[in-house]
């Protein structure tokens, strides 16, 4: 064994996300890939997934797939989770996935304020927050909540393992999380616990539409795509609150995304988010932030630094996004110690399909 296969080998165990055996501890973070014709997953989708599930990743979260409401987005070309041909193309992937022994979760999806004005229809937000939106009624909540449970039902009839909610990156749920945008004066905005009420309901109405057993993961985040200082909790204290609520309303497991996996969350602790929020919840959590995207992350301290972590029990599982897309078999060439068949990422692998 080389020295980087030695120092992956805790990685590369086989393990388990709340009852659902994993290879490894390997897990591929959502990418919108825009593959989708009419939101409808092509078998070219079901191939894309499954070479990263045949090559070691032990859990794959699919790229964000938009619940069955005009407002969840606009992108036809991205994702759905409806009944019908979608439903039917979905199967397809989870179907591929299995074939390789490998483990998939849905990550459902509305992008609020990120979705353009088309149709006559502005995005949904908390509050109006950017100025132009449509700052969402109790009644406009109770029609989400429904759509929620509608998309859970469909990933679980085309054979998911898991669902990942997407609470992060200045998305709707993450919009109801950070003050900035929720500024709403009823049971939704105000206090953490407030502004936590919410995507807690949206958990608890995907956790009563899935089968007992079948693990919810939320994903979260302080970062917005268009704000990197952005913040929805100031304190371990705060973030305590937000991330317990969506804990005892059915959370399995915590996707914590950071820019970078070894940044502390808060001053005076070298803890990183998902760190935390392991520690303030107890759930699993998974890691995420910039691992492996150049060659030279396999025989730097940044590596021996994650792998203590996880020993640590900082975390449970690592998650590697952009560097999958150029390098498909990233974890098996890794493990192997063949470095130089691994390239860097780079921004034109966006653009590819393999």
């Amino acid at each position: 064994m080389t020295e980087t296969s030695t120092l992956l080998s805790p990685l590369l165990r086989p393990t388990t996300l709340a009852g659902v055996p994993l290879t490894s501890r390997f897990v591929m973070a959502a990418m919108t890939r825009s593959r989708s014709p009419g939101g409808v997953p092509t078998p070219e989708v079901a191939a894309y997934y499954r070479r990263r599930a045949e090559n070691g990743i032990g859990l794959i979260v699919t790229e964000g797939v938009l619940v069955g409401h005009p407002s969840a987005g606009h992108e036809t070309a991205v994702p759905r989770m409806t009944a019908g041909p979608a439903e039917r193309g979905w199967r397809r992937v989870t179907g591929e996935v299995h074939a390789a022994d490998g483990r998939i979760a849905a990550q459902l999806w509305h992008v609020g304020s990120a979705r353009e004005a088309v149709d006559g229809i502005a995005a949904w937000t908390p509050s109006g927050v950017p100025r132009g939106t449509h700052a969402m009624t109790l009644a406009d909540i109770d029609v989400l909540l429904a759509a929620y449970a509608d998309a859970a039902r469909v990933a679980v009839r085309a054979g998911f393992d898991a669902v990942e909610i997407h609470a992060a990156h200045g998305y709707l749920l993450d919009e109801f999380l950070w003050p900035h945008t929720n500024r709403r004066t009823d049971r939704y905005g105000g206090s953490p616990a407030a502004r936590a009420a919410f995507p807690a309901e949206v958990v608890r109405a995907v956790r009563a539409a899935i089968p007992a057993g079948m693990p919810i993961i939320v994903r979260f985040s302080q970062f917005k795509e268009r704000d990197y200082a952005a913040r929805i909790a100031e304190s371990p204290a705060e973030l305590a609150v937000l991330l317990g609520a969506l804990a005892e309303a059915g959370a399995d497991a915590l996707h914590a995304s950071q820019r970078h996996f070894a940044d502390p969350a808060f001053p005076g602790s070298p803890r990183n988010l998902a760190g935390w929020a392991r520690h303030l919840t107890g759930l699993p959590a998974i890691t995420v932030g910039s691992v492996g995207l150049t060659r030279d992350f396999l025989g730097s301290p940044m590596l021996r630094t994650l792998v203590e972590r996880l020993d640590a029990g900082d975390f449970d599982l690592v998650a590697l996004g952009r560097v999958l897309l150029g390098n498909p078999a990233w974890v098996r060439l890794a493990a192997a110690g063949r470095l130089d068949e691994i390239r860097d990422y780079r921004k034109s692998d966006e653009d590819t399909y393999f």
